[in-house]
């Protein structure tokens, strides 16, 4: 069981600050196309920026929500530990779901979730990208992609030598399906949106 102590809360905290940095909204008001809570899904994550039309916005999205996640986890293994490394994992994921700046309305944390992942073992985050793009590529439905793919982890990782982390993976897969609530009664209904790879860029 993990225990709570000083060094835990100031991680989380890190993780949360790092986490909490709404990239999507930044970029998309700097490019001036507007509030990209505004559009589509109303959050600020890559998937919904993509939908102002400009792909190169939406992958600086997702490299910068990823690196949030990265590199708080690896500065607590540097200094504190793989404990700490997934503390600081958690508060960097609920960061970006809950940010304080913008009244705890964030986005749905998969692109940060990604990073946490390559920061705690680098096996999980390339099976993550790639069970992703297998489900995309076939479904075309971005939301079961990524409820695809966090589901599988905790399976990736016992399977793949590492038992030590399912705990921890079922519950960022929880959370995950937690924050695509809305996706996953879309999806029952056969409305949820496919991906879009039409657009051109801005």
């Amino acid at each position: 069981m993990l225990a709570i102590g000083t060094n835990e809360i100031v991680w989380a905290a890190v993780g949360y600050l790092s986490g909490s940095i709404p990239f999507g909204l930044l970029l998309s008001k700097a490019a001036g196309l507007g509030d990209v809570r505004k559009i589509g899904s109303g959050n600020i994550g890559a998937t919904n920026v993509l939908r102002t039309g400009s792909k190169k916005l939406a992958a600086a999205t997702l490299l910068l929500d990823m690196l949030k996640g990265l590199l708080p986890v690896l500065l607590a293994r540097w200094l504190g530990g793989e404990q700490l490394a997934v503390v600081a994992g958690a508060g960097a994921f609920a960061g970006h779901v809950f940010p304080l700046w913008l009244r705890f309305r964030g986005g749905k944390g998969v692109a940060t979730y990604i990073g946490v992942l390559f920061g705690i073992w680098w096996v999980l985050g390339l099976a993550f990208i790639g069970l992703w793009l297998l489900t995309a590529f076939t479904m075309r439905i971005s939301s079961l992609s990524a409820l695809t793919a966090a589901a599988l982890m905790p399976f990736v990782s016992a399977l793949s030598g590492r038992p030590d982390l399912v705990n921890w993976l079922f519950v960022f897969g929880v959370a995950i399906f937690f924050t695509h609530r809305e996706n996953l009664v879309r999806l029952i209904n056969g409305t949820e949106p496919r991906i879009d790879l039409g657009k051109r860029n801005k």
